[in-house]
């Protein structure tokens, strides 16, 4: 009898032991390792690839979208917009760049409902962008600019979705077209290692230079 309860105080001081260390090292030590070099070897990415304006204070990720609206909730038209939220129809899933929730509207190629968001979006982004001095065509509307992403989180749009805003943007803000094409061309990210997905423009990068260029004019 004297045994059996000592080779179980044996065993639940083993079983006691165990779970101390186990703790210390997988709930202290490796997160506290682990947050180091991160810190040390991937600064920027660990903290979320923050985006600083240039009184150095965060405005944002690099790798998430945000919506650039007026008061009554439609676009501000002085900055260059991103991608179509998941927000025009009532099979929407993110209408404001919302990170409690990501994803596709879930529409088919063929639904009546996305062809209907399709042809209204086009049809804004037609007359959004056209200015007194520059028309836009209906086959100068690139996808990206009548669609939203997978997630609907999507930071980038297209080099030719930039562009094609270049001439509202210069005319809302009084600068030139070519202050404001310049400003697009230098904010043209390649594809990765120069094969991998395609060219894009962080719409946030790009307009907080867009700020910093209208304040010096």
């Amino acid at each position: 009898m004297n045994n059996s309860v000592g080779n179980t105080g044996r065993l639940l001081w083993a079983g006691l032991r165990a779970l101390i260390v186990l703790t210390v090292v997988c709930g202290v030590l490796y997160p506290l390792a682990v947050t180091g070099v991160a810190q040390v070897a991937f600064h920027d990415k660990a903290n979320g690839s923050e985006i600083k304006d240039a009184d150095g204070k965060v405005v944002g990720s690099s790798l998430i979208g945000q919506a650039y609206t007026g008061k009554d909730g439609k676009p501000d038209l002085t900055w260059f917009q991103g991608r179509p939220q998941n927000g025009l129809g009532e099979n929407s899933v993110n209408t404001q760049y919302k990170l409690i929730l990501s994803g596709a509207t879930n529409l088919s190629g063929d639904s009546k409902e996305l062809i209907k968001q399709v042809k209204a979006a086009k049809a804004a982004v037609i007359k959004d962008n056209s200015t007194a001095t520059y028309e836009v065509k209906p086959a100068d509307v690139p996808a990206d600019a009548v669609t939203s992403s997978g997630s609907g989180l999507d930071p980038a749009i297209s080099p030719e979705y930039a562009d094609l805003q270049v001439h509202r943007v210069a005319e809302r803000n009084h600068l030139s077209v070519a202050q404001v094409q310049k400003l697009v061309d230098t904010h043209k990210d390649g594809r990765i290692l120069g094969f991998m997905g395609e060219p894009t423009v962080n719409v946030l990068e790009l307009n907080i230079a867009l700020k910093q260029l209208t304040r010096k004019s």
